[in-house]
């Protein structure tokens, strides 16, 4: 797959402080100018898309997302900046290509992870507390990739382009193309069953939030009652 021109290949022209939507426009009739973006977000797509689907995927995937970003920015709305919820709403439309191999490495992760403690035995020597924190946070990895690959797909995209993506619901409503409302409703049955599978923990939910809306408005803590 051809890449954008130049994406990637040196450092954009363009100032830091310049939008993207700005550069986006430039991009139209200056082709160079998007590498800009590619600058500024291709670590984040990247890891993102590792973490649903590993990192040999996420090489690929990551490419045709900003290859597909620069066939489609002319139908860009200019008054969106920054185009950080664009730009993972199409790495989400991509990895929705390919929902059985991210199930499957789900459960592959959760069995991998889980049989790992149970190897060194029952009559295993005391482990150093380093080791016995790695084996407590395989068993963790275990159970949240077995309860992420049990969420339907539609949920399981909100939870983690917020989660993973770092993008808030307004910014998640744009990247998948549907209400802030439907955002607040999945994320809120996606950490339901999370919390569900997982005894009361949601690890993919900030330490300090207390207040998500569930799908009738509710507080977390409300809901919980």
């Amino acid at each position: 797959m051809t890449a954008p021109p130049s994406v990637g290949a040196r450092r954009a022209p363009g100032r830091c402080d310049e939008s993207d939507a700005s550069v986006i426009e430039r991009s139209r009739e200056d082709p160079d100018a998007f590498a800009v973006l590619f600058d500024r977000y291709a670590d984040d797509i990247h890891r993102y898309i590792a973490r649903r689907l590993g990192t040999e995927a996420a090489d690929d995937l990551m490419a045709e997302t900003f290859v597909t970003a620069f066939q489609q920015r002319r139908r860009y709305d200019l008054a969106r900046s920054p185009a950080r919820p664009w730009l993972y709403g199409i790495a989400t439309n991509l990895v929705g290509r390919h929902r059985r191999a991210e199930a499957r490495r789900l459960r592959a992760l959760s069995r991998v992870a889980a049989e790992a403690p149970g190897e060194r035995g029952a009559d295993a020597e005391p482990l150093a507390d380093r080791v016995a924190a790695r084996v407590s946070a395989e068993g963790s990895r275990a159970a949240l990739a077995g309860a992420l690959a049990a969420l339907p797909a539609r949920h399981r995209d909100v939870l983690l382009v917020i989660a993973w993506g770092d993008l808030d619901y307004a910014e998640a409503a744009q990247a998948l193309g549907i209400p802030v409302g439907t955002v607040r409703s999945r994320l809120h049955r996606a950490r339901k069953k999370l919390r569900e599978a997982l005894g009361g923990s949601d690890p993919t939910a900030p330490h300090d939030e207390t207040d998500e809306a569930g799908p009738t408005g509710e507080t977390k803590e409300t809901a919980r009652g």
